[in-house]
């Protein structure tokens, strides 16, 4: 890894086609600029404070508050440089513990203030799995058995209560929000599947069987069952993860797969466990298109690509074609409008270049004039949007880059393979040479380094 570092940064030196900070990208399209390697960590460079206690505070964005999802998809992207700025480690291991706290405090909250308050106390699944994945993914980076504290010791003891709470909603829950009225109030409360008040977009459900939810809620008990097991040396706790993990895959399998027709098998959005469905798809993670990133599958897998060919259509009310792009939207925002998030979804889980330039040219045609991708812009006309500075998209957006255009293969969410079994994680394709790969690369790390030592 050292290695490759070293020669990336030589290859950035000696290069005298571009300035040594902008990437060498392959944009097509009429509004292509160079992109800045340094506007690939503004959110760590503007998001992330450290605080008293030691802790990190990430702020998404431009709204003062840190959701647990946000915060960990911020993070995310940047844990594979952990061992080359010390700084970064100490940060991580903030949020991570951070993020502990705030799970003790209130499981159903899913957005928490600078002091530790409920900043939003929406019930998502996804809330809960998003901290366990970035332990999951430090740790296997760093080795570093520091972030195992009785804090977080607690708080997978609260999601693993939690998640089982609200398998049983009817009976146990003391959960209460108030009456949306395009949720559908009734379900079968006997499918093994994790009830939800809100989808990841922070939108109310249709139907109380989140999907896409509930399949990262599997990814994310069993890294919590190996950690409880390997780093607790908690049997009691590792047994009751993997085991809950085993009935909700069930309830996937059995009320989540349809046929459309007598070979072609796909999964729904949300469901009532009565035989009702919702076949679209959100532009916020996890959603149906991220299944592979999230690992859930391969991209190269039949019922995955069955789901995608219909959720990137006209078939999904949700997605858009315009004059500057086309992708996922949300019910979150006006028709037409789409999110950048959607755009990178597609390209993160893409099986050909073509996609992934295609989607790396729609974002470059559609961000701001200073490199920052917005929540959505309207798509025929991108000078229309909302949110100026989404952390999470900017982080997600780094990712994309690092994979396609810097060769930095995929972090894994899983221990080795995807949970459909058989199935090996898919790496993003890539777009240009080794060489130009290792260029960039150390453009990267010299932005890095810029950014952690404030130069």
């Amino acid at each position: 890894m050292r290695l490759i570092v070293f020669l990336g940064v030589v290859l950035a030196c000696m290069s005298l086609r571009v300035n040594a900070q902008t990437l060498d990208v392959p944009l097509t399209g009429h509004r292509v600029r160079p992109i800045e390697a340094r506007s690939l960590f503004h959110t760590l460079d503007s998001d992330f404070f450290v605080q008293r206690d030691g802790t990190t505070y990430v702020q998404t964005g431009d709204i003062p508050a840190m959701w647990l999802r946000d915060a960990a998809s911020q993070t995310l992207p940047y844990v594979r440089f952990s061992n080359l700025e010390p700084g970064l480690a100490r940060q991580f291991r903030g949020v991570i513990a951070r993020e502990a706290t705030d799970i003790t405090i209130d499981p159903y909250a899913n957005a928490f203030t600078a002091q530790n308050t409920v900043w939003e106390r929406k019930w998502e699944i996804d809330s809960l799995a998003w901290p366990v994945i970035l332990a999951w993914v430090y740790h296997r980076q760093t080795n570093d058995a520091s972030i195992f504290t009785p804090t977080l010791h607690a708080a997978f003891r609260t999601i693993v209560a939690t998640y089982r709470c609200e398998q049983r909603h009817a009976t146990c829950s003391h959960y209460r929000w108030p009456h949306a009225t395009t949720t559908v109030q009734t379900y079968n409360p006997y499918t093994g599947l994790i009830w939800s008040g809100f989808r990841p977009s922070d939108d109310p459900v249709r139907y109380r069987f989140n999907i896409p939810q509930n399949m990262f809620a599997i990814i994310a008990l069993g890294d919590l069952s190996i950690m409880a097991r390997d780093d607790y040396h908690d049997a009691a706790l590792a047994n009751d993860a993997a085991a809950l993990a085993v009935d909700v895959e069930y309830g996937i399998l059995q009320y989540a797969t349809v046929y459309t027709d007598a070979t072609h098998q796909i999964y729904a959005y949300e469901t009532d466990g009565y035989g009702n469905y919702r076949f679209i798809d959100d532009a916020n993670i996890p959603n149906l298109t991220t299944l592979p990133y999230i690992g859930w599958c391969s991209a190269y897998d039949p019922t995955y690509l069955a789901t995608r060919s219909r959720i990137l259509s006209v078939a999904n009310p949700y997605y858009y074609s315009g004059k500057f792009a086309m992708g996922l939207g949300s019910p979150h925002t006006p028709p037409d409008w789409i999110w950048p998030l959607g755009i990178i979804g597609r390209a993160l889980t893409a099986t050909s270049s073509a996609e992934v330039d295609e989607s790396l040219s729609e974002l470059a045609e559609t961000d701001s004039e200073s490199g920052l991708i917005h929540e959505s812009f309207y798509d025929n006309g991108y000078w229309k949007f909302t949110r100026a500075d989404f952390g999470w998209a900017n982080a997600l957006y780094a990712e994309l880059i690092f994979r396609s255009v810097a060769g930095m293969g995929a972090t894994p969410f899983t221990p080795g393979s995807t949970v459909i079994a058989g199935e090996p994680i898919s790496e993003t394709p890539t777009l240009v040479p080794f060489l130009v790969q290792l260029e960039n690369q150390g453009r990267i790390y010299e932005a890095l380094h810029a950014v952690m030592t404030h130069a």
